[in-house]
C-alpha cells in the first residue's frame, strides 16, 4: 500500500530525515513513535504529499508521487489520502455535514451524491443528531469523529492521522482508538498514525520507532 524509499529531507543544514525505508500493507494500523524531533511528522506530512522529499520515491497504492503534476498530485490527496489532525481543523462558519462533505465538492462529486454519503458516514459515527450542528456546539470527542468522517468522504487508500487523540480525555480517545480498528475492520482501512499516546500504540498491528531521522531496528 505504502512503500517509501531511501527519503531524505532537510531544512537547511537540519538533517530531519536520513534515509527511511519502510512499507506499511494494506489495511495495517501501523503506529509511528518516537521523541519530539525525530522526524515523525515530517515523514507523515511527505507520506501525505503535503511535503516533498529531497531523495527518495513514495509509492502509494502503486502510484509513484514523484512522478504526478502539481495538479494531479492535488486530485491524488484529495481522493486517495484522508488525514486526521491533532485540532480537528473543521472550519467553524460550516455544520458537521457541511465539512464532513468538503473534499467530496472539492473533488467534484454531485452535491446530493456527498449529501448521501456524510449522512451515511455520520451515522456510522453515532453523529447523526449532530449533523447540522457547528463545531462550537460540538464537543472534543464529537469534532474528532466528524473529522474522521470527513477523512472517510472519498473513499481514501490510506489513512494518516497526526496526534488524532492528543487534544482528547481519556474516555474520547479510547472510543477514537476503538474506532480506527472498526474501520480496518469493516472498511479495509489502512492507517498511519504518529502518536506519543503508548497505549494506542500498544493496540496497534505495528510499531514503527524513531530516533534522529532514522528507524529504530
Amino acid at each position: 500500500m505504502i512503500e517509501l524509499n531511501n527519503i531524505t529531507k532537510s531544512f537547511g543544514t537540519l538533517k530531519v530525515l536520513k534515509g527511511i525505508n519502510l512499507t506499511i500493507n494494506k489495511g495495517e494500523i501501523v503506529s509511528i513513535v518516537g521523541p519530539s524531533g525525530a522526524g515523525k511528522t515530517t515523514l507523515l506530512q511527505i507520506m501525505g504529499t503535503l511535503d516533498k522529499a529531497d531523495t527518495g520515491t513514495v509509492i502509494i497504492d502503486g502510484t509513484d508521487i514523484s512522478q504526478l503534476t502539481s495538479n494531479k498530485l492535488a486530485d491524488f490527496r484529495n481522493n486517495r489520502l484522508g488525514f486526521v489532525f491533532q485540532f480537528h481543523q473543521l472550519l467553524p462558519e460550516f455544520t458537521a455535514i457541511e465539512n464532513v462533505m468538503m473534499p467530496a465538492l472539492i473533488g467534484k462529486r454531485p452535491k446530493a451524491e456527498a449529501k448521501q454519503r456524510a449522512n451515511e458516514l455520520l451515522k456510522f459515527m453515532n453523529l447523526e443528531s449532530r449533523a447540522n450542528h457547528k463545531p462550537n456546539e460540538l464537543s472534543g470527542g464529537e469534532k474528532q469523529r466528524v473529522a474522521v468522517a470527513r477523512a472517510l468522504i472519498n473513499n481514501p487508500a490510506v489513512i494518516l492521522a497526526d496526534e488524532p487523540s492528543g487534544s482528547l480525555d481519556t474516555q474520547n480517545k479510547e472510543e477514537l482508538h476503538s474506532l480506527f480498528f472498526k474501520l480496518r475492520d469493516e472498511m479495509g482501512q489502512t492507517f498511519v498514525i504518529v502518536t506519543h499516546d503508548e497505549q494506542l500504540a500498544a493496540t496497534t498491528d505495528r510499531t514503527v520507532k524513531m530516533r534522529d531521522g532514522l528507524l529504530e531496528l
